[in-house]
Order: structure tokens, then C-alpha cells, then sequence
């Protein structure tokens, strides 16, 4: 008899395998196409798939992977650089950005603290998003890559802070001290922990058994996801574990290898991601949010690519680079769907201020996507010229 999860995974993939082809035919993003997909077989119209929870999180994987690719696509000295030279510029991009969503939020009535939520999910940029509009090429070589990339990560630094102080409400109460002194210490050491376990532990095991191919691969996937769980359990995101865990491997002449044979592992889990986005949508509040929404997604198309443009400029950046980066870098984030479920969840903010973070989000993913892919190399470009992988 067949299984819930067989069933499930049958009609997402064999109904991604459709509207895949209809995407490239029409030559549409696929990443919207998967979403439109989750919005139709998820509970507010088709109503086919009954497992949306084991979806979410089965789709977290993938973004888990993502960053893990992503670590061993960067040399270590040149993303450090690179965080250091940035961070001024993502602290005061994600204060602009918190500051106009809020006002934005204020002008529709929203409450004060569900304004300050709205703020804070719009401070941030869809980390996987932008690594899949980005070519290889351009994050292996490429200043672009690394200054997308950076920036990235530092807001990513300021996500996990906001997150931390959501579960501390969570509990009750705003977050302990030990809740920001864990995390804090935790990262250097855990850091430090990767580099040494690699170079002593994991390249010897790679060097002694590299022509079985298959001890090579189990063996990545188990660094990745050891490190995603043991960042977990210092109150850091299995993301982060996960980035560090690629990283520390980055310098392996190993690391490309095991790069291009897990990219179908993560495309796997990122179609599950993407899906479970548009099946986590109630299209009942579709009325009372889409206006809101379309006024935040809008915004941030617009206003990040500006803010990004003469910020990058007062680091002596090109302005050709600027403008790349901001676009970019012009959506809203994964994380903001994150924020705005913890804040549901724990009484914060109404379940309607938590889907006009969701429509938002949505709707920059689809319209940042098509910016993007309209204008600057990307390995879903439509026009051939601009097609780059």
C-alpha cells in the first residue's frame, strides 16, 4: 500500500517535472514555478498534500546544503576580507531597511510591535535566492560573488540575534544572558574545532580512501550535517554549522569534487523548500494582506538596490558593482519567513501581520528573480547571452 510520504513526494516531483517544462518553454524562473506549484497543491486550493510539516522541514535540509556548497566555494582569507570591509555596510542597510518597513507597517495600521517585526524581516536578503541566481563562476573568481556573499553572511549574524530574541520569548521572557553568552563563545570555538578536525581527522581519512567514491560522499554529507547539528545545540542555526563545515573543507584540493556531487543532493531538498513556501500560504488572508504586501515587496526591490549602490560606493566600489550587488541582494529573506512564524507562534504579532510578511517575501522572491535574471548573468537567465553556470 502506498505511503503518505511516497504519495506526497510523487506529486511534488512528478507535478515540478510539469511546471518546470511549462517554465522553461515560457521561459519562466523555475523558482516560481515551484512556488505557484506549493500554493496549488497546498490546503488553500488543492489540498493534496497532507504532510506540510515533514515538508518544512525536509526542505530545511536543502538550505542546510546550500550553505554547506556555498562554505567550499569560499577561500577563508578572502571571505574574511571581505566581512570585515563589509560589516558597516549591512548594519546600516538592515537599520534603513527595519526603519522603513516599520513605517510602512505603521501607515497600514498595524500595532507597534508587529511594525518593529515587520521592520526587522525586511533588514534581510534571501540567502538562497541569491546563490542560485548567482553563476559559479562568479562565486568561485568573481568580486561580485564575494560581495554578495558577504553580505549575505553578515546579515545572516544579525537574523540569528533577532531569532534568539524571539525564543527567548518563547519562554516567556526576553532572552537570558546565557542565551547570548552560549552563541557568542560558542562560534569562535566552534570554528576553530572544524579546522583542526579537518586537517587532522578528515583529510587523512579523504587521502587514505579517495578512489572510493562512495566513503567520499557518506562522509561529506556526515561533516555537513554533524556540524549543523552541533551548531544547533550552542543556539547557532544549523545554517551557520553548516557554512563553517563547507569553509573549513574549502582549502581541500577535495572540495570541488565533493561540491559538484552534491549539488543534485541539495536541488532535491531546495525543490521541497521552495514548494513548502507556497503551500504555507493561506490565500483565505490574500484579501487583507495582498496591498501591505505588494507596498513591502515593491519597496524592497526598489529601495535595497539604492541603499546597497551608495553604500558600496563609500567602500570605493564601481558603480556598475554597487547597482549588481543591491539587485541582487533586492528581495526579502528566507529568515523573514522564519521570524514571522516564531512571532506568530509565540503571540507577538497577528496571523495576519505574519502573512503579509509571508506575501512579501513571496512576491520579492518572483520580482527580484526576474530582475535579476533580465539583467545580469545567471544560470536561469532567459535571454542566452546572459546564461552563465
Amino acid at each position: 500500500m502506498e505511503t503518505p510520504i511516497v504519495h506526497s513526494f510523487f506529486l511534488i516531483f512528478a507535478g515540478a517535472a510539469v511546471v518546470a517544462t511549462i517554465a522553461l518553454y515560457t521561459r519562466q524562473p523555475l523558482i516560481i514555478a515551484y512556488i505557484a506549484l506549493g500554493t496549488l497543491f497546498g490546503p488553500s486550493v488543492l489540498a493534496l498534500i497532507d504532510e506540510p510539516e515533514l515538508m518544512n522541514e525536509m526542505s530545511h535540509i536543502g538550505i542546510i546544503f546550500l550553505l554547506f556548497l556555498l562554505g567550499l566555494d569560499m577561500q577563508p582569507s578572502h571571505l574574511f576580507n571581505m566581512l570585515k570591509k563589509a560589516s558597516w555596510v549591512a548594519l546600516l542597510s538592515s537599520l534603513c531597511f527595519a526603519l522603513v518597513g516599520y513605517f510602512i507597517a505603521r501607515i497600514f495600521q498595524f500595532s507597534a510591535v508587529e511594525a518593529i517585526i515587520i521592520g526587522v524581516a525586511m533588514m534581510f536578503s534571501s540567502t538562497i535566492v541569491c546563490i542560485k541566481l548567482l553563476p559559479t563562476t562568479m562565486l568561485h573568481h568573481k568580486h561580485t560573488g564575494e560581495l554578495v556573499v558577504g553580505l549575505l553572511l553578515l546579515q545572516d549574524i544579525i537574523a540569528i540575534a533577532a531569532l534568539l530574541v524571539l525564543y527567548g520569548f518563547s519562554d516567556g521572557t526576553a532572552s537570558s544572558t546565557q542565551q547570548w553568552l552560549i552563541p557568542m563563545l560558542s562560534l569562535p570555538l566552534l570554528i576553530g574545532a572544524a579546522f583542526l578536525f579537518v586537517k587532522y581527522v578528515l583529510l587523512k581519512l579523504i587521502a587514505k580512501f579517495d578512489r572510493f567514491h562512495e566513503f567520499i560522499f557518506l562522509l561529506s554529507i556526515g561533516w555537513c550535517l554533524s556540524m549543523a547539528s552541533l551548531a544547533e545545540f550552542v543556539n547557532l542555526s544549523a545554517e551557520m554549522g553548516a557554512f563553517i563545515a563547507g569553509i573549513s573543507l574549502a582549502t581541500s584540493p577535495i572540495a570541488q569534487y565533493i561540491a559538484t556531487n552534491l549539488k543534485p543532493l541539495r536541488d532535491f531538498f531546495l525543490i521541497l523548500f521552495f514548494f513548502a513556501i507556497g503551500a504555507s500560504f493561506d490565500l483565505n488572508l490574500l484579501g487583507a494582506v495582498i496591498i501591505p504586501a505588494i507596498v513591502l515587496a515593491i519597496i524592497s526591490i526598489t529601495l535595497k538596490p539604492i541603499v546597497f549602490r551608495y553604500l558600496l560606493m563609500g567602500l570605493k566600489e564601481t558603480s556598475s558593482t554597487s547597482w549588481e550587488v543591491g539587485f541582487r541582494l533586492g528581495q526579502v529573506s528566507e529568515f523573514s519567513l522564519l521570524i514571522a512564524y516564531l512571532a506568530s507562534n509565540v503571540g507577538l504579532i497577528s496571523v495576519t501581520a505574519s502573512h503579509v510578511i509571508q506575501a512579501a517575501a513571496i512576491l520579492s522572491f518572483a520580482l527580484s528573480t526576474y530582475v535579476v535574471i533580465l539583467n545580469y548573468p545567471s544560470p536561469i537567465a532567459i535571454s542566452d547571452r546572459l546564461r552563465r553556470d
